[in-house]
């Protein structure tokens, strides 16, 4: 296994571990979380905890499946499914969505740049459009 996948895989294994300080400690001082389906860019290491925060409030059972990994030179993408199920408030930045008690099992894809062993740059790809048909939110 390369080591960069290593790092990716550790990456998430600390959310699923719910650890707020761990993720922030994944990256580098300028590192960035975008997802995508909101779309919304979480910047330093005041940001970056709230996305496992978040998450982990709405879907305390959440889990990511992690399917395929590719790993070129500092990048590392994984195609993974992103499960879960809503009993709690989503507080995201354009509101928060009440808890629905509907289960997600939705497709995504994850993009990270790594620069020394940390994660400068991390693109979620979650496909919201699934998330919200799941969710009963369209």
């Amino acid at each position: 296994m390369h080591e960069n996948e290593k790092i990716i895989r550790a990456a998430y294994q600390v959310a699923e571990d719910q650890d707020v300080a761990g993720w922030s400690a994944a990256f580098t001082e300028d590192g960035t979380f975008t997802d995508e389906s909101i779309p919304h860019t979480y910047r330093g290491p005041a940001e970056l905890g709230l996305t496992v925060e978040v998450y982990a409030k709405a879907f305390p059972d959440m889990h990511r499946e992690l399917e395929k990994f590719y790993v070129v030179d500092n990048m590392v993408i994984v195609q993974l499914r992103l499960q879960g199920t809503h009993t709690g408030p989503l507080e995201l930045p354009t509101g928060t969505v009440p808890p629905t008690g509907k289960r997600m099992d939705a497709p995504c894809c994850d993009v990270f740049e790594l620069v020394d062993g940390k994660i400068k740059r991390f693109d979620c790809y979650a496909e919201g459009s699934v998330i919200a048909k799941q969710l009963g939110l369209a």
